[in-house]
């Protein structure tokens, strides 16, 4: 079994989210293994019998606590029934040494009934698919562009990997979306998340694509909270010194897979192009940054960085108010001095900010007083810089 990264927090209950076939189950299941009782509301027995009566979950777990030896309740899928953390509440307060542990696919659900989240009595995590540092020697970039790194698909034949996730993006659409009721329209969401996956990692223009959606602006904007809030997608502001500026500029979105992407924008039995791949490769990159944040528990902040005149930087990381990094991501090695025209325009306007060409050369160089690094080189180094 392939060991995540991500750190149980101590003696606490706690929610787990991230999207469907990340392993949360497996997970959970891996850490939990004794006194253990688990809730799996995608078994229609047992999501039908606590939809309608909620408080049968606390009359059982009543039962199996007064009994002793239970000392761990995992609800899988919690956001199909919001109702039973008022049960787990109940529960909390009178059963302190029982911890909680609640999975989900999106916290969206549960916010926007104003469902009792527990006051702050069970923390909050994530998880995503595999990181290349999880996987280690058996990490292929290649593979990673084309499918991904969804667990469900890990170790399969390139065929099998196809089928998968052809059917997660099917699976998503009518499990996701129509079962929790996020979008009204399955068919406009459908084309709204093809031209997503277009777009990925680009400015997004709301206007522009709701005219090509032919959808409300303000469904268009709908669309792609969706997606944050399900963590389908990882949003990028434009950084500004300027607050306002900063919230009133054009976001950047990227898909939570690369396998995903490309199945959403039916690329997965095509070559990759360079066009593509720089896309693919950049999306990389940002995920594994991104992951790398949330594992942390960093309090650093993504962004990019884009002027009126067209130059821009990729990435930057900033914490506590100074700027840790400025990267531009190329998926060639062939790194030449023109490449450095982005990250010296910010330089100009931000002296002393190291910056960075993360790429696939073989080893680390300068050119132009940037740091070209090897992509493996930049992620060994994520843990000291988040």
């Amino acid at each position: 079994m392939i060991t995540r990264t991500f750190s149980i927090p101590q003696n606490l209950s706690f929610f787990l989210f991230g999207p469907r076939q990340t392993g949360k189950s497996t997970l959970v299941d891996s850490l939990f293994t004794e006194r253990t009782w688990k809730i799996e509301l995608l078994k229609s027995d047992q999501f039908l019998d606590y939809s309608k009566d909620p408080s049968l979950f606390r009359r059982e777990a009543e039962i199996k606590l007064d009994k002793g030896g239970l000392s761990v309740i995992i609800i899988d899928e919690i956001q199909r029934v919001p109702l039973l953390l008022n049960e787990v509440h109940y529960l909390m307060e009178k059963y302190r040494a029982c911890r909680f542990v609640l999975t989900g696919s999106s916290a969206r659900k549960l916010r926007a009934a104003g469902t009792n989240l527990l006051a702050g009595r069970a923390v909050e995590r994530h998880l995503f698919p595999f990181t290349a540092k999880e996987l280690g020697a058996r990490f292929d970039l290649e593979s990673a562009l084309k499918y991904g790194t969804l667990p469900s698909i890990f170790d399969k034949e390139p065929i099998m990997q196809e089928e998968i996730l052809s059917a997660y993006v099917h699976t998503y659409l009518q499990e996701e979306i129509r079962s929790e009721g996020l979008a009204r329209n399955l068919g406009s969401f459908s084309r709204f998340l093809e031209i997503a996956a277009s777009r990925n990692g680009e400015s997004v223009n709301f206007s522009a694509i709701a005219r090509e959606c032919m959808l409300a602006l303000r469904t268009v904007q709908s669309y792609y909270e969706i997606l944050e809030d399900t963590l389908i997608a990882v949003r990028l502001d434009a950084w500004h010194k300027s607050l306002r500026k900063r919230l009133a500029t054009q976001p950047r979105y990227y898909l939570f897979d690369m396998g995903v992407t490309n199945a959403v924008g039916r690329r997965l039995t095509a070559g990759i192009d360079p066009a593509l791949r720089g896309r693919l490769f950049e999306q990389f990159i940002v995920l594994e940054t991104f992951r790398s944040l949330k594992y942390r528990r960093s309090e650093a902040s993504l962004y990019y960085w884009r002027t009126s005149a067209g130059a821009e930087v990729d990435l930057l990381i900033e914490k506590h108010g100074k700027f840790i990094a400025a990267c531009e991501i190329k998926s060639s090695s062939h790194i030449a001095g023109a490449d450095c025209s982005g990250l010296q325009a910010f330089a100009d306007d931000n002296p002393g900010v190291p910056c960075y060409i993360i790429c696939p050369a073989r080893n680390a160089f300068d050119i132009n007083a940037v740091h070209v690094l090897p992509w493996q080189e930049y992620l060994a180094g994520l843990d000291e810089w988040l």
